[in-house]
């Protein structure tokens, strides 16, 4: 009788196999589940992956993540093929900003730069000065050459950035749902069960939590950070799927999900076999529009040059 581990194992091999035929580059969010990102060339954060999206050679990448993820490496690769395992994996957080209300809110502030999350659609992009992450959000605010700025589209990231800035920020009211219902009181109830951990947590958790966290970091971060910290334990504020990713680099320390809510469906729709799927039938297509990708790839470059 094949196990499910045997079968786990037999289709990443034929999804390795497949990859190497075709010279296709897996990549993965840290938010992917485990058996996903084990399959992955390079598991990474948005900024991470961007970057290695942007300077690959392959001829086809298939991109383990969200809508936007792939969207943003179809922009940043014309010539190349850009898969995404389940096409219907989306960012609720990316669909709260629209393009035509963007455009209302820069013709309402004309002298503000417009710094946009990567977790936004193309559209938005290309209305954009330029494009931040979670990583590189302080820096990118900091460096853009304007008083004002509109941030967009997460108001806990944007009010995190307005911490270390005096530049006016002006906020969007949207945000991470999964992150969102990560509470305080959640927190509160991990801290009080595990008082000798220290709490890192990412910039998109709300205000009250971030308060009350040690660290505030990126995924990519929270990688560096766990290679070098001394402390034991550590509570881990984000997507779930973090912990994996954090086990590979530092695999003797211990990991505490504070909240059962800190989940992503989105980010859980794709599987070993979609991601097969995909290599077979090199698709679903992730394309932009040329007019849109010419205007956000402006958007990106600026980010990657700034950063």
């Amino acid at each position: 009788m094949i196990t499910t581990a045997k079968r786990t194992e037999a289709l990443a091999a034929e999804i390795k196999s497949l990859a190497a035929r075709k010279n296709a580059l897996i990549l993965a969010h840290n938010y992917q589940r485990e058996e996903v990102q084990a399959v992955a060339d390079y598991t990474g954060d948005s900024l991470e992956l961007a970057r290695i999206a942007a300077d690959t050679a392959a001829d086809i990448i298939v991109f383990c993540g969200v809508h936007f993820m792939a969207e943003s490496a179809a922009i940043l690769n014309p010539g190349k093929k850009v898969l995404l395992p389940d096409p219907t994996a989306g960012c609720p957080m990316a669909d709260m900003a629209g393009p035509e209300d963007l455009a209302a809110m820069r013709e309402r502030n004309p002298d503000a730069s417009v710094v946009t999350y990567i977790n936004s659609s193309a559209e938005v992009k290309a209305l954009s000065d330029v494009c931040c992450t979670s990583a590189n959000a302080v820096k990118i605010v900091q460096r853009v050459d304007a008083r004002r700025v509109i941030f967009v589209p997460d108001r806990n990231l944007g009010s995190w950035v307005q911490r270390f800035t005096d530049k006016e920020v002006i906020l969007w009211d949207g945000f991470c749902p999964t992150h969102e219902r990560f509470t305080a009181a959640d927190l509160a109830e991990a801290k009080r069960l595990h008082p000798d951990a220290l709490v890192m947590v990412h910039p998109e958790c709300n205000p009250e939590v971030i308060d009350m966290a040690d660290e505030v970091l990126s995924t990519g971060q929270m990688v560096k950070f766990v290679r070098e910290t001394d402390r034991a334990k550590i509570i881990v504020g984000t997507e779930e799927g973090m912990i994996h990713k954090l086990k590979s680099v530092a695999p003797e320390r211990e990991y505490i999900l504070p909240s059962k809510a800190l989940v992503c469906p989105n980010m859980k729709k794709t599987t070993l076999e979609k991601v097969h799927a995909a290599l077979v039938n090199e698709g679903p297509i992730v394309t932009v529009d040329p007019e849109v990708r010419e205007k956000s790839l402006g958007c990106l470059r600026r980010m990657l040059k700034l950063s």
